[in-house]
């Protein structure tokens, strides 16, 4: 081990996770620091949150502006910024309404239970969502039944009941699973997996989906607490589709490393939450708000939707030539700024590999390497990425 990278000991923390000897510091722009003052450049972004970067000039004053001012009140009040920050995902998603809250995980929460009182007000009694293979949606006992992986599964039981599970990207098999079955409620999907491996939906099978959607009368939810947010070029990664979701989940990147998550619901079902349905202590309060109204105006002045598919297709291209024809890499896939490379082995060990060359990355799905950068990330960043990364998988792949 890197002597630098000594373990940074947590004994009265939860070992929930399987961390690196590495403490961070301090960061500016793309790169980030660790106590020991080594330099790396960040290609995870804090798992695709720090949408701006570290320290961006503009949102740090925005935020000491706002913590000066007033951090927690709670929603027995109006939070002015919470209408402000509601009309510009309305504006830029063409749905209707927000309903705010903390993490990516309580917004899918809020997404089930939508759904299911979607289906309590038809008359239904036993609502049914379909939710999808390989699918990653949270860890609380709900979103972690719609989850498509056994392994974070495991040891939670009983999971709760309810789900119809298909494959991605199948339209006939969707149909033929929830054929006859006259609780179905609603379709739940990311419309690319990330932490099932980077793995998107066709802009067809989007499509296909919504008309479905349409035609049973079910609620088209869409996951985009991963691939939303300007990261793959566009607002939300459906938009490449041009198709419109009833229901909208985000967190991660909306408030560029402020806590925040939202709903985001078009009339079919903005009203059927009402005052004491659903609700939130931390959500929406206006120093998550004003993260998130500064984090939109400033991808907009910045361009940054443009900078995210450009760059994206620049990294992309630059790994595509550099790893073209090694054997073991199963395909380099994904879009934007949210890119994935799958190996044909587990690759978990290049995580530290990664850090010692200076290059903070994740590897999910067991074998998939995950670039989730800040959406600043220049072209040269993007070069010196591929620089560190390819010779780094042609050496783990010829072990």
């Amino acid at each position: 081990m890197n002597a630098a990278l000594k373990p940074v000991a947590s004994p009265h923390v939860m070992n929930t996770y399987g961390r690196l000897p590495i403490a961070l510091s301090h960061g500016r722009g793309c790169r980030v620091w660790d106590t020991n003052g080594k330099e790396y450049l960040d290609g995870l972004a804090g798992i695709a949150v720090n949408t701006l970067g570290h320290a961006h000039p503009k949102l740090v004053p925005a935020l000491q502006d706002q913590i000066a001012k007033l951090i927690h009140s709670s929603n027995y009040y109006h939070v002015p910024d919470q209408e402000r920050l509601a009309q510009m995902l309305v504006e830029r998603s063409g749905l209707t309404n927000v309903f705010f809250c903390s993490t990516g995980l309580e917004a899918n929460e809020a997404a089930l239970k939508l759904a299911r009182k979607y289906g309590h007000d038809k008359g239904i009694e036993r609502p049914e969502i379909v939710v999808y293979e390989k699918a990653f949606h949270g860890r609380s006992i709900a979103t972690l039944s719609a989850t498509g992986n056994p392994k974070v599964q495991a040891g939670f039981g009983p999971l709760v009941e309810g789900f119809v599970r298909v494959p991605a990207n199948d339209i006939e098999a969707l149909k033929k699973a929830t054929a006859n079955n006259p609780n179905v409620v609603a379709v739940f999907f990311e419309t690319i997996q990330g932490e099932g491996g980077i793995n998107p939906m066709r802009a067809q099978y989007l499509k296909d989906v919504r008309a479905l959607c349409d035609e049973r009368d079910w609620l088209l939810m869409i996951d985009e607490v991963q691939c939303g947010m300007g990261r793959t070029g566009k607002w939300f990664a459906h938009q490449w589709a041009g198709i419109v979701p009833d229901v909208m989940p985000l967190a991660k990147g909306l408030g560029s490393g402020v806590t925040i998550g939202a709903v985001v619901a078009g009339p079919k079902a903005a009203n059927i939450f009402q005052p004491g349905n659903h609700g939130t202590t931390f959500g929406g309060n206006p120093l998550s708000m004003r993260a998130g109204v500064e984090t939109i105006r400033i991808m907009e002045e910045e361009g940054l939707l443009a900078n995210a598919e450009r760059v994206g297709a620049h990294l992309r291209a630059a790994l595509d030539k550099g790893l073209a024809g090694v054997a073991g890499v199963k395909d380099i896939r994904g879009q934007g700024l949210m890119l994935g490379i799958e190996l044909a082995k587990p690759c978990g060990a290049i995580l530290q590999r990664a850090a010692d060359a200076g290059l903070l990355l994740s590897v999910t799905a067991d074998s998939v390497i995950r670039l989730v950068p800040p959406l600043i990330l220049s072209t040269a960043e993007a070069d010196e990425i591929a620089a560190i990364l390819v010779p780094l998988v042609k050496a783990f792949l010829a072990e």
